[in-house]
């Protein structure tokens, strides 16, 4: 069996650079590993994502972005993280259900029982082994976002980043509860440091937790 990993935190708080790096160290050293993320990650999950993402879609219910998050999920887990982590490798996930919670459940209000119903559905039982949040001050994450926004040649993702400071601050205090709660399975890093900090205390993290697995076994 795998080993599962998924990255969490507001909008621009560098999970997305660091998860890329991480992945390249694993690499070269050696590990089989999967990068993928949610909403999407495998073909018709991405058609989800597009969905969910497009600000043009600002009438979409809570509850019905909700059940399109448990769909793309219940897909994505069929076809890309279960199959990956039955042969070994290791999965690392651009956010999972721990963003459900934060977001939905948290950021919109919807009641947790109703969140934890549909992720346990769509996982199929599977969870992350570790999780790595990168917390960062809410309005400076929305600065990065919509700066890389900007940039951007693709499509506007930008639905979540359009949303007030106060739901985002509600996201960033979900995020952090959750980390409280769990703190086994939670690694949470500064997202206000550098690149380079935050990537050696996460590469630092991981490779004590995979070396822990590989001398249980």
């Amino acid at each position: 069996m795998g080993y599962f990993i998924t990255f969490e935190g507001i909008e621009g708080c560098g999970k997305t650079t660091q998860i890329r790096l991480l992945a390249e160290r694993l690499q070269a050293l050696g590990h089989a590993v999967v990068l993928t993320r949610e909403p999407g990650g495998c073909p018709i999950a991405d058609k989800v994502r597009a969905i969910l993402l497009d600000a043009e879609n600002s009438a979409l219910q809570p509850l019905a972005e909700l059940l399109l998050y448990a769909a793309a999920r219940a897909q994505h887990v069929a076809e890309v993280i279960q199959p990956a982590l039955n042969s070994g490798s290791i999965v690392l996930c651009d956010r999972f259900t721990d963003a459900t919670i934060a977001y939905q459940s948290a950021g919109r209000g919807i009641e947790r029982d109703i969140i934890d119903t549909l992720n346990s559905l769509a996982c199929q039982s599977q969870r992350p082994d570790m999780t790595v949040l990168i917390d960062c001050d809410a309005r400076v994450g929305l600065e990065r976002a919509r700066r890389r926004i900007e940039a951007a040649s693709g499509p506007r993702e930008e639905r979540f980043e359009l949303e007030s400071h106060a739901f985002h601050q509600r996201v960033r205090d979900g995020y952090l509860a959750l980390a409280q709660a769990e703190p086994c399975r939670f690694v949470t890093v500064d997202g206000n440091s550098s690149i380079e900090f935050i990537f050696d205390a996460i590469s630092e993290q991981v490779l004590a937790r995979l070396a822990g697995k590989h001398a249980v076994r």
